[in-house]
């Protein structure tokens, strides 16, 4: 700091030119009357010289006092303000006096202590704000009036990056040079909405595949409305599940009217006497049977597959050679496929098929399903095939079994849901023959992971379908 811009500086320089005007006016006025007056005026002139010195050695003095009084503690309060400015907040005075300078030092020593505390505080609540924003695992996104994106949390932005990608219209091809986040599309009128003055706003979101359950709410500053923070969490699999109960129960539904609805009606006729002979009789009394059949394999199929999700299910496993069953399996069937005019192979490519821990009568129900799945959505003159070979996969041993048809095969939109409960092909798509409850590949998926095993489905629409088994030759204790 420059001596002659500080305070002390202005100062001195200030009394020293007032000093000197004075001795300047007297003189001009003094000495002359001294020159006529007193004989000895060479005395009273270098006395008055003397003390002219003396006074202005005595005003740099006081200078020199002030300065280290007065403009050397105002610089260190200057460096510490600018140090607290810069964030160096720990910055203290060490100016130790009873003046009011010393009480200005303690009180500057005082605040930037709270300041210190103060600040502390924020980046700590700053910081679990940010580490719970993290943890979460909803998507968090704040944005201003003007619709930009001020914060956001890992899934947040990851939700922005991904709408972002999606082209939802022409004009926003125009906007995507802009570096800004803007509001994504599909919470516009949602934010839209919320700016006109509706409050706290939620709904559900379908976004392609995926369905978000969005709350926005305001964010306000003085009675303002200064921007909005939007919560969304991914809903895709509870709506999915809920739509598969509501299927579930009409399915059930479904397989159970009709099957009582035809008992109910052949019953009628046979009470209203509308049977001519008792053979029109016997036939509709064969048909009550055979309904009451399937409403009892239906039935039976549900309690299976309770007990198999509730992991009930009682397994008999023991050494099981997979070729000898495979076989029966094939020469049950053979009778089937001849009278269908189908083709129907077993290819055995490994000698010894044997497993060390496998439930027999669960496994065959497993191939007899596959098997009856297959013939139901081949045509004649085609082939159906049993492949079964011994593979390593993961380093373990393993047991491969194909069950591959020619038939007219699965969409792709419906491939990710044949494991699922009540799913059945296209009704124009099966033969004559009567369709299954639905449960078929249900089961099949339990029964094969009861075993440790695993099932996957490849199919191409007029190529055919083609099931996969991996079993463990070794069970996973």
């Amino acid at each position: 700091m420059n001596f002659w811009t500080s305070l002390v500086g202005k100062l001195w320089a200030t009394i020293i030119c007032l000093v000197a005007c004075i001795l300047i006016i007297l003189g001009l006025f003094l000495l002359p009357y001294i020159d006529m007056n007193y004989s000895n005026s060479g005395d009273i002139k270098r006395l008055f010289t003397y003390t002219a010195i003396i006074g202005f050695s005595m005003t740099t003095f006081f200078a020199l006092f002030l300065l280290t009084k007065i403009t050397q503690p105002m610089q260190q309060m200057i460096q510490a303000t600018e140090a607290i400015r810069k964030g160096e907040y720990s910055t203290r005075l060490s100016i130790n006096t009873s003046d009011e300078i010393g009480k200005l030092a303690n009180t500057f020593n005082h605040m930037a202590a709270e300041l210190e505390d103060n600040i502390r505080n924020l980046n700590q609540e700053k910081e679990h704000l940010a580490s719970v924003l993290r943890s979460m695992s909803d998507g968090v996104i704040t944005f201003d009036t003007s619709g930009k994106v001020i914060l956001t949390n890992p899934p947040g932005q990851k939700l922005i990056t991904l709408w972002k990608d999606i082209h939802w219209n022409l004009d926003q091809e125009d906007a995507e040079g802009e570096e800004e986040q803007q509001v994504p599309e599909p919470l516009l009128d949602l934010f839209d909405n919320m700016l006109e003055g509706s409050g706290d706003t939620s709904t559900n979101l379908h976004v392609k595949q995926g369905v978000w359950s969005v709350h926005m709410a305001p964010l306000y500053s003085d009675n303002d409305i200064r921007g909005a923070v939007a919560v969304l969490r991914n809903v895709t699999e509870e709506v999915q599940l809920e739509k598969m109960r509501q299927d579930f129960v009409a399915n059930v539904s479904h397989e159970i009217r009709t099957p009582l609805s035809m008992m109910q009606g052949y019953s009628e006729a046979l009470l209203d006497g509308m049977a001519a002979s008792p053979e029109e009789s016997q036939e509709l009394i064969q048909v009550i049977h055979d309904e009451s059949l399937r409403m009892g394999r239906l039935v039976k199929d549900l309690l299976d597959m309770a007990r198999m999700e509730a992991g009930h299910v009682d397994m008999a496993q023991k050494r099981l050679d997979l070729n000898e069953l495979l076989e029966r399996v094939y020469r049950k069937f053979a009778v089937r496929a001849k009278e269908r005019n189908i083709e129907l192979l077993y290819d055995r490519q490994t000698e010894e098929m044997v497993l060390e821990e496998a439930d027999e009568d669960r496994l065959e129900q497993v191939m007899t399903n596959l098997l009856d799945n297959a013939f139901r959505h081949t045509p004649e003159e085609k082939k159906i095939s049993i492949i079964a070979d011994r593979i390593v996969s993961d380093k373990r041993p393993m047991i491969r079994i194909v069950v591959k048809d020619e038939g007219v095969g699965i969409p792709p939109e419906d491939l990710p849901f044949v494991f699922e409960r009540f799913y059945k092909a296209d009704k124009a798509r099966v033969r004559g023959e009567s369709v299954g409850t639905g449960l078929g590949l249900a089961i099949v998926k339990n029964i094969v992971e009861s075993h440790q095993g695993s099932i996957q489905v490849d199919s191409r629409l007029g190529e055919g379908t083609a099931f996969t088994i991996l079993l463990p030759v070794e069970s996973r204790k």
